[in-house]
Order: C-alpha cells, then structure tokens, then sequence
C-alpha cells in the first residue's frame, strides 16, 4: 500500500504507442490521486492498458510537438503538485521515499530537479553526456509552465524556488540501436522546424561543424569511449541529430 500523502499530486504522461512501457510507469503513480494521460492517439494498447487504472483520466489530442501535449496535461491536473514521467521512466523505492518526505515537509520548493540514470538496452551509460542529464520532474504547476515554441527538449520555466532530489530517476531511454535512431531523427525534424519558426537560416557550415563537434563533445570530451560500443553509438545518434535538424531547417527555409 501506498505511503500517505500529505498533499494531493496528479501524475501526468503524455504517450504514443507504449504498450511496452505504460503498465510500469502507471505503476510508479501508485502515490498519486490521480493519473492524467495525454495519448497522441495511440494504434497500439496503450490506452486499453492505461484504462485499467482506476486514477487514470485519457485525453486524446493529436500530435503537433511535446510541448503542447505538456501543457495540456499541466491544465488537466485538478492539483497544484504535479509528477511527470516519460514512458522510458522509472521511479525506484529511494527515489519514491524522497518524494514523500518532501511533499509531507513543512517547508518544500516550488519545483525539483531529478538526475538520470541512463540504460542502451538494459545497460547502465555513465558517460556520454549522460551524467549530467536532469529534468524538472516534481513541481507546483501554478509555479511552472512549459515554454511554448519549444518542440523538443521542452523546456519548463519555473517561477519560484528550485531543488535537487539526491536518488536518480531511471532513464530506459533505448531498448535497441534503430530505435532511438528513429526517436533521434524525429528529435531532429522537430528542433530543425523549431529554428525555422525563429528565423534561422539554413547554412551549410554550421551544419557540419556543429555535426562534427556534437561528436567531439559527447564521445571525448563527455566519455563516451569509456562506455564502450554503446558510448560510440550514443555519440554518433546524437551527432546525427544534429545534422538531421539542420536537413529539416534547410527544407523549412
């Protein structure tokens, strides 16, 4: 059973066919009053499984970038604390404790960072850029919003105070290689589309010195190499990102 809270938290995920994954995260809401489930129309069973949860609320919106399908579930939420987990998370026994011992302190931030710990296929990266990667997780909504005109990497601007959980959030962010090549390359559109809204102009230089560079950084300067085949993998998606974005810019402009 869970913990007692003593503030009422609404869990929030936005999904697009994670059968694989909804069960488990859905789980790690097991603290919160309610579930609110943003689903970019699903064609798998994520919202047969998803609607086996009595908390759980569905809303269906199609797809236009992160950061929309964010605020939605933001304005959904009936409470002023708010938990939001992507489908690749997982919160641990730890991580779960400190949550509540914060929401039941008499004195709290507005909102909280969490670090992630970061798995290529059920192995554990700890390098390549990884260990420093964090995100707002736990957080007053009336003190935070998701910036708008940010369609990937979405970004939470917080009015108020900030705080650091100490246990790290479990990142399954790969099951295989062609998969987060896809995830990548959609990423990539996303941003690429993002700097063209901005007026950015397509160049050609930029493209392939900052391709060249985002290598550079995430396999020497980041580690990857002392991760292995994967840190080198890692590497070159994120690189191809990169250059995917300025492919989408160029045909934007």
């Amino acid at each position: 059973m869970a913990e007692q809270v003593m503030m009422n938290v609404s869990g929030l995920i936005i999904t697009y066919n994670e059968e694989k994954n909804i069960q488990e995260v859905l789980e790690c809401f097991d603290f919160c009053d309610e579930i609110i489930v943003v689903d970019s129309f699903s064609t798998d069973k994520t919202i047969e499984i998803a609607k086996q949860f009595s908390k759980v609320k569905v809303i269906q919106n199609a797809f236009e970038d992160f950061t929309k399908q964010r605020n939605i579930a933001l304005d959904a939420a009936k409470n002023d604390w708010v938990l939001f987990l992507d489908g690749d998370e997982r919160i641990t026994t730890p991580l779960k404790k400190e949550i509540l011992e914060e929401l039941n302190s008499p004195v709290q931030k507005d909102a909280y960072y969490f670090f992630r710990k970061f798995y290529f296929a059920g192995k554990p990266i700890h390098y390549s850029g990884t260990q420093t990667d964090k995100n707002f997780r736990l957080f007053r909504k009336s003190k935070a919003r998701y910036i708008s005109g940010k369609k990937v990497h979405e970004t939470l601007h917080v009015n108020g105070s900030i705080g650091i959980m100490k246990n790290k959030l479990l990142h399954f962010s790969v099951n295989d290689y062609e998969s987060y090549k896809t995830k990548m390359l959609h990423y990539g559109i996303l941003k690429g589309q993002e700097l063209a809204a901005r007026g950015k102009k397509y160049s050609r230089a930029a493209q392939y010195s900052k391709t060249a560079f985002k290598f550079f950084k995430a396999y020497i300067l980041r580690l990857g190499i002392l991760d292995g085949k994967e840190g080198y993998q890692l590497s070159y998606l994120q690189s191809l990102s990169v250059f995917e974005t300025y492919e989408s810019l160029k045909g934007a402009n």
